[in-house]
């Protein structure tokens, strides 16, 4: 069985690395790497552009009305 590798460069920690399919941190280098960027998510540092959402505050005051 013929499985492609290819060398990549984690998103983390800009180690080189080679992406392999029984990695289970890929793209990342690392678990560690891995849950850095997992954190960065949940610290709101990464972002998917779009419509601001609406503000909670108001969404109550319009629940009121």
């Amino acid at each position: 069985m013929n499985i492609k590798t290819k060398n990549i460069i984690c998103p983390t920690c800009g180690k080189k690395g080679t992406w392999k399919p029984h990695n289970e941190s890929r793209p990342f280098c690392s678990p560690r790497c891995k849950l850095i960027d997992l954190g960065d998510w949940a610290d709101e540092q990464h972002r998917i552009p779009g419509p601001p959402l609406p503000d909670e505050e108001s969404d109550m005051q319009e629940k009121k009305h």
